[in-house]
């Protein structure tokens, strides 16, 4: 379960390039604060997750309250093998025959957690914006 990754994808949607990277930054400085993991990881992690993002939002941009369900479908295991290589090359080698097996239960719970909460942010930013818009 990656709160703070599925929060990263939609603040990046909604909000753009520029905020996704200080919202990914400082979230992931905060992650691994309160986790105890070396410094930098998850926001190393988190930082390549916004750049896809960025991607895949410019290509899905007609689709744009899907975007942050197929962006976390196509990165959540990105993000979560990154983490686990880096925190890997860190800590020493840590034995795993099936690492991509491990992160099936936590990619699907990023799904289901992004389908419920992108959807509904993105369409409530975009109605924000265009009742801000004059009309003329």
């Amino acid at each position: 379960p990656h709160l703070v990754f599925v929060l990263t994808i939609i603040v990046t949607v909604v909000a753009g390039f520029d905020r996704g990277l200080v919202f990914a930054f400082v979230g992931g400085l905060f992650l691994d604060v309160f986790t105890q993991r070396p410094l930098g990881i998850s926001a190393f992690a988190l930082l390549l997750s916004v750049g896809g993002v960025a991607l895949l939002s410019r290509a899905m941009s007609r689709a744009r309250p899907l975007v942050p369900v197929v962006a976390t479908l196509l990165l959540s295991l990105v993000y979560s093998m990154s983490l686990f290589v880096t925190f890997s090359a860190l800590q020493g080698a840590v034995p795993s025959r099936n690492a991509i097996g491990l992160f099936v239960p936590s990619i699907t719970y990023d799904v289901v957690l992004a389908a419920l909460l992108g959807p509904l942010l993105v369409s409530v930013a975009d109605r924000r914006a265009e009742a801000e818009r004059p009309e003329w």
